[in-house]
């Protein structure tokens, strides 16, 4: 999975286009569009927006986390909702939030070593729909009598006899908890905070840099492009995200209470929140990419994969992914145009910068010499992050790619540096490259 510039094949994968929904906040106007919905919206509006032959098409790659335990390939879901040609084979992979970012990069390995010309990736999630799961003491009591074929009205009898309405009929609430640690998330960025010095005050600055950033890119015009209307099953089309807040003031969020430990520093204010939307890629080799007529916007250097101990710094990972792969792709941060880090949260984000700028902490957790370096909180997501856009789990890999892949081809910058931290104590990291 990790790729350095030196083992490289001659043959090389592009980014030719992306598209996404808007990202909505949980339980808005996409609750009634599923995981399965939500990418056919994305993957339609990217086939209409660059008009590729869908023969060309050999595969789509998904990512997914919440994903429907009916239907948990949502990648060939998709492909069949949108009557593309049969023999489009497809996948979905899950690797919590970096699941999008893992699908392209898949995607391109796939296609360097000459696997396939065309692949659409991406991913998203439906957070409004994540299912709630009775207790399993409920399908273990349930299951020999209703599936065992020879029940009597007897054994039924002696079932509603056994069941106890507390104990086997309250259904688990879904939350994002580490499951080995029992740990929400939020709690983790808590421990965080405190262990790297950050202060409120400065996660609800990054906050807001981080909502008029945002605001300010739509208004012109940046964003706007890489959005495609989606229309929901009452009639109504949306057309943007509706969790930007670019009045938003240091003032405003300190009034917001401690979101996960009394006397905290993580509000809802500087946390990304729970939301719904999708992403998609359009790969191909350079070659196939001339032969249809397509202008590439990006290219792959290099990327890395990593994982921490969740029950040490659970989002710590991009301090040591973000590195690794600079140093794979046979550079240093001075080579670096452009930085983009997931913001799961504000004190998140923070932590890492602090850790990559740490002599300590990079030779003991990334290998390296010295620091990786100093980034300044100004320096990094040029048009704001999860925190103000949103964060459907599996598809902010894929939002990060579209927006930095456009802005190299738009600005005319090099290189461009991607983060993400992921549940489970994951990370992973990319560089993308321009293409001349």
């Amino acid at each position: 999975m990790n790729t350095t510039n030196r083992d490289r094949p001659k043959r090389r994968a592009v980014i030719v286009g992306g598209v996404r929904t808007p990202f909505l906040r949980a339980f808005g106007p996409f609750t009634k569009i599923d995981a399965i919905g939500l990418g056919v919206a994305a993957v339609r509006g990217l086939l209409d927006r660059t008009g590729v032959p869908w023969k060309e098409i050999d595969s789509l790659y998904w990512g997914g986390v919440i994903l429907p335990s009916d239907a948990p390939n949502v990648g060939r879901e998709i492909v069949l909702d949108l009557g593309l040609p049969p023999a489009v084979e497809a996948m979905t992979v899950t690797r919590a939030c970096t699941s999008s970012l893992l699908s392209t990069t898949l995607a391109v390995a796939a296609i360097e070593r000459g696997d396939a010309e065309v692949i659409i990736t991406g991913g998203g999630d439906s957070t409004s729909n994540a299912e709630v799961k009775m207790p399993q003491s409920l399908v273990h009591k349930m299951a020999p009598v209703v599936m065992g074929g020879r029940a009597t009205p007897g054994d039924y009898f002696k079932l509603l006899a056994s069941i106890s309405p507390a104990r086997d009929l309250v259904p688990r609430q879904p939350s994002v908890r580490e499951r080995t640690t029992g740990e929400l998330m939020g709690q983790a960025a808590e421990r965080m905070a405190s262990r790297w010095g950050i202060t409120r005050e400065a996660q609800d600055a990054f906050a807001v840099q981080s909502h008029k950033r945002a605001a300010s890119a739509f208004k012109k015009g940046v964003l706007t492009p890489e959005i495609v209307p989606v229309d929901t099953p009452d009639g109504k089309r949306v057309l943007r995200d509706n969790i930007i807040r670019g009045d938003t003031s240091v003032e405003k969020l300190a009034k917001l209470r401690p979101a996960f430990k009394r006397n905290g520093t993580l509000t809802a204010g500087n946390s990304s929140a729970l939301t719904d939307g999708a992403s998609a890629l359009l790969l191909m080799s350079e070659e196939k990419a001339q032969a249809l007529g397509f202008k590439p916007l990006a290219a792959f250097r290099s990327w890395y994969y990593g994982a921490v101990d969740p029950a040490d710094q659970l989002l710590i990972g991009p301090a040591i992914a973000m590195p690794k792969a600079v140093q794979r792709a046979g550079m240093s941060l001075e080579d670096i145009d452009l930085i983009d880090i997931h913001e799961a949260f504000a004190a998140q984000v923070l932590c890492v910068l602090k850790a990559m700028a740490s002599d300590s902490f990079c030779r003991e957790r990334a290998g390296l010499d010295t620091a990786f370096g100093t980034i300044q909180p100004e320096d990094v997501n040029l048009y704001g992050g999860s925190v103000a856009l949103g964060h459907p789990f599996a598809a902010t890999g894929g939002r990060m790619l579209i927006t930095m892949a456009n802005e190299l081809a738009r600005s005319g910058k090099s290189s461009a540096l991607l983060g993400l931290c992921a549940a489970g104590g994951q990370a992973g990291a990319a560089v993308l490259e321009a293409v001349a």
